[in-house]
Formats: structure tokens, C-alpha cells, sequence
């Protein structure tokens, strides 16, 4: 059984060395949603200040984003996300800090 699991994560290793050189596709993407940074924030009743400190960006940051600046992207798009689909778990981390 041992030498089985040894293959397999082998093999694995393998095949996300091809797709991280470009020789091969990956078998899954997980893309996320483009998150509406000032839909979420005004849905969840928050000033542009209180929000960028629940979410540890700066009001610039924040602003950048409502206003088309920029567009959050990485670890952000998918914070904002969580906001989103569960703001309680947004609002009890200011408790748990």
C-alpha cells in the first residue's frame, strides 16, 4: 500500500510540474466571482473607513476599488467574496483579534 501512495504522489508531482511549466492543462480552474467592493460594503451598512479597517486595507485601497480604479484580485477577491456570502464570519474576526 505504502509503494501505491508513493506512485501517486509522484505522478502528481509530475503532472503539476508540467502545468506549472506550461506543457500541460490543468485538469480544474476555481475561478471566483468579481466582487462589488461598494455593493458588499453597503449592504452590510459600513462606512468606507469602518469597512477598509474590518477588511485591513486602506480607504485609498477601498476607494481605488469602488470607483474602477483598480480591481481587488487574490486573497482580496476572495475576502470580499466571504463578505458577501457570510458577513457574520467577516464580523466576528473583529472579535477574535
Amino acid at each position: 500500500m505504502k509503494n501505491e501512495l508513493f506512485y501517486e504522489l509522484q505522478k502528481s508531482i509530475k503532472e503539476g510540474g508540467k502545468i506549472l511549466r506550461g506543457k500541460k492543462k490543468p485538469n480544474r480552474e476555481f475561478n471566483f466571482n468579481d466582487p462589488d467592493p461598494k455593493l458588499i460594503r453597503e449592504q452590510l451598512g459600513l462606512s468606507q473607513s469602518k469597512f477598509a479597517k474590518l477588511l485591513g486595507i486602506s480607504v485609498s485601497t477601498l476607494q481605488n476599488w469602488e470607483q474602477g480604479r483598480r480591481k481587488p484580485d487574490g486573497p482580496a477577491k476572495v475576502l470580499l467574496n466571504v463578505a458577501a456570502t457570510y458577513p457574520q464570519a467577516i464580523f466576528n474576526t473583529v472579535f477574535q483579534s
